[in-house]
């Protein structure tokens, strides 16, 4: 496990040069380099942010061989964090005082572990994070038990602390997210899929699990019932602006700071609001040659770079950039119930983070 903890409080007592740049926090092993932003709103919650990673590694080990040797390279792969990262503050934001909020991050990581496993089996991916996917190292049986694994030991870990409220908010969310990727699946390769329906999956899929940390948060606190809502939909705009900087990355970012090929969206068969957007208005053809991608599943007929030259030119990429800034201004509009504190700041600053991080 990292030196985080210790790593953290040097950083806040550690005295700055005249006239340099405030310290910087450091990443947590298995965790890639911070974006800027990142690592100041690390310094609230380091502590406990280190404490859910030695949870997280604890629980991803086993007796059984196979599960101790898969977790362990999943720990390696590592994750920005940032549901833990949200759920610790909007505890804190709430004055949580004790140390079930640890658990439950790591309860939220283990869920969205749990779909990324299986994601890489829906979409037949081979890379992650850089690496080989679990599906592509040891097969698509064992990678589907490895997910259903982790989603049974989320909830067993959840169980623990014995609380039946939060229990049935977790049901309800992962329900929810199940449904998402049933939806996205039965449109996959749908080239007449609209904003609307893709919204709705983003939704499903991705930020209610957002919305749920926020919410956890808050009943762990034991919260006004408002501060809990204003969490949740909190959450709930901060899912739905990461996830479309997500699709957005797809096409701008580079392949070594993505960790698997540009345009991988479309190859699987996933049609996002910058394509959604370009089928709206654009010629037939590229119609077509969207089409062509999609039934090759490759970029064999049609280079990436074809595609990415008329997303550039019909100016989608710009208005996929525009609704996810609509809704991270939602994000911190959602946050005015609170008074104005440190944390709450950094919560504020966590959708500009979203918007501009590069991978």
């Amino acid at each position: 496990m990292t030196d985080l903890a210790s790593e953290l409080k040097a950083a806040r007592t550690r005295p700055a040069a005249p006239g340099s740049a405030p310290p910087r926090a450091a990443a947590p092993r298995g965790v890639r380099s911070l974006p800027p932003g990142l690592p100041e709103i690390m310094l609230l919650v380091g502590d406990k942010l280190a404490q859910v990673e030695a949870e997280c590694r604890r629980h991803l080990r086993s007796e059984v061989g196979v599960i101790d040797e898969l977790g362990r390279y999943i720990a390696e792969g590592g994750g920005k964090r940032v549901r833990p990262i949200l759920l610790l503050l909007s505890a804190q934001l709430c004055g949580y005082k004790g140390d079930r909020d640890v658990m439950f991050a790591s309860v939220f990581e283990f869920i969205h572990t749990a779909t990324l496993v299986h994601d890489d089996v829906i979409d037949e991916a081979e890379l992650r994070r850089g690496r080989g996917s679990l599906n592509a190292r040891w097969g698509n049986g064992l990678t589907v038990l490895l997910g259903d694994y982790l989603y049974i030991k989320s909830m067993n870990m959840a169980l623990a602390a014995d609380d039946l409220e939060i229990i049935k908010i977790l049901a309800e969310i992962t329900l929810k997210m199940i449904e998402g990727e049933l939806i996205a699946d039965r449109r996959r390769s749908d080239i007449d899929i609209s904003e609307t329906e893709h919204l709705e999956i983003i939704r499903r899929k991705t930020a209610c699990l957002f919305s749920g940390c926020g919410r956890v948060a808050g009943v762990l606190a034991k919260a006004p019932p408002e501060r809990v809502m204003a969490l949740a939909e909190y959450g709930m705009n901060l899912g739905m602006a990461f996830q479309i900087i997500d699709d957005l990355l797809d096409f701008t970012a580079s392949e070594s700071v993505l960790g698997k090929p540009v345009a991988s969206d479309l190859k699987e068969g996933k049609l996002t609001l910058p394509l959604i957007y370009l089928l709206q208005e654009s010629e037939p053809a590229a119609r077509v040659m969207v089409q062509t991608v999609l039934e090759e599943r490759d970029f064999r007929t049609v280079p990436r770079q074809e595609i990415i030259g008329l997303l550039r030119r019909a100016r989608t990429l710009e208005r996929t950039r525009e609704l996810a800034v609509s809704y991270a201004r939602r994000a911190q509009a959602a946050l005015q119930v609170f008074p104005c504190s440190p944390v709450r700041d950094a919560l504020m600053a966590l959708p500009d983070f979203v918007l501009f991080r590069e991978y």
